[in-house]
């Protein structure tokens, strides 16, 4: 389907909580006409905005197909998930999913999920010459982290020329509007919290060969050739939550912040930074395949795994 941009926001929160046990997560049972239905279990980050698709693919649902929603800390736990057969599909960040195939884990990506979420955020400083020595704030691993690395080697400095910290998401705004670090290259809503508090952009956080790629719809390889027919089915679940969400923000954000809370100011600003989508175009496995190739080029990756090993593209064409 052709890539539908959304900007959505959504203050951190945790909508659905389950837990999980270490076996193959896939269920079928039968309705009352004799039809079955097989219970899918996705995983998704808590309090992410997003990560939210999982939420209403029940109300988008394919027939013979429903959801179970599990919520996790952290995009390596997606995955340390999915191999381990807990969960069947996971939206999740596309980097840390790179680094588990370019481990050999038996991961896939069968559809995009949403793109951008990023912002490098400063005091003022529109280049990175006018941080050098400051301590910047990064999430390790993530594609963030890969594009700043790549701005550096752009303007022709090193990592070493700042103090790259590592920090949890959630403490991001915080250490900045506290002045613990002097910028940061992070994601929303930490972003937008910051801006709210006086922060301002840096420098583009997407102008780099990677563009906006960020998350993806994931699932194993052994389900893919498995049961290809399953998987078709949750990835057109999938396309149609995510072109509901893209053409109806009104009937289904005003309830999600009425449940949830959060700053309205922070909301129309994150709002402003997140483009959902579902297909796998040319583009998007070429961002894939940058970021790879970055990933390995910076010292994340060993070797960088193709377009070949990170995508099934059959189930979006």
């Amino acid at each position: 389907m052709p890539a539908r941009s959304l900007r959505l926001a959504l203050a951190a929160a945790t909508a659905i909580t389950a837990t999980f046990a270490v076996t193959a997560c896939s269920s079928a049972s039968t309705t009352e006409g004799g039809e079955e239905t097989v219970t899918v279990t996705i995983g998704t980050l808590r309090g992410q905005p997003h990560f939210y698709q999982p939420f209403l693919y029940n109300d988008h649902a394919v027939d013979g197909v429903e959801f179970e929603v599990v919520t996790l800390d952290t995009t390596p736990a997606l995955s340390d998930a999915l191999v381990s057969g807990s969960i069947d599909f996971a939206i999740s960040g596309v980097t840390p999913t790179i680094s588990s195939i370019a481990q050999d884990r038996d991961l896939k990506i069968v559809a995009s999920a949403a793109d951008g979420g990023s912002g490098f955020i400063g005091n003022g400083e529109t280049s990175l010459d006018e941080l050098v020595g400051s301590q910047i704030g990064i999430v390790q691993g993530s594609a963030q982290e890969v594009a700043l690395r790549l701005l550096i080697d752009e303007a022709g400095l090193t990592p070493e020329d700042f103090e790259l910290t590592p920090i949890p998401v959630p403490e991001m705004a915080s250490a900045f509007i506290a002045g613990d670090i002097d910028a940061f290259m992070g994601v929303e809503i930490g972003v937008s919290i910051a801006e709210n508090a006086g922060g301002t952009e840096v420098m583009d956080p997407y102008s780099t060969d990677i563009g906006r790629v960020n998350i993806g719809l994931v699932t194993t390889g052994e389900l893919v050739e498995s049961d290809p027919e399953l998987v078709q089915k949750v990835v057109d679940t999938h396309a149609a939550t995510t072109e509901y969400m893209a053409d109806n923000i009104e009937e289904w954000l005003p309830g999600m912040v009425e449940e949830f809370g959060g700053d309205e100011a922070v909301l129309t600003s994150a709002l402003e930074n997140f483009w959902l989508r579902s297909d796998l175009s040319d583009e998007y496995v070429g961002q894939l395949e940058a970021l790879a190739t970055a990933m390995q080029s910076i010292g994340l990756l060993e070797t960088a795994p193709t377009a070949d090993d990170i995508v099934d593209t059959s189930f979006t064409d």
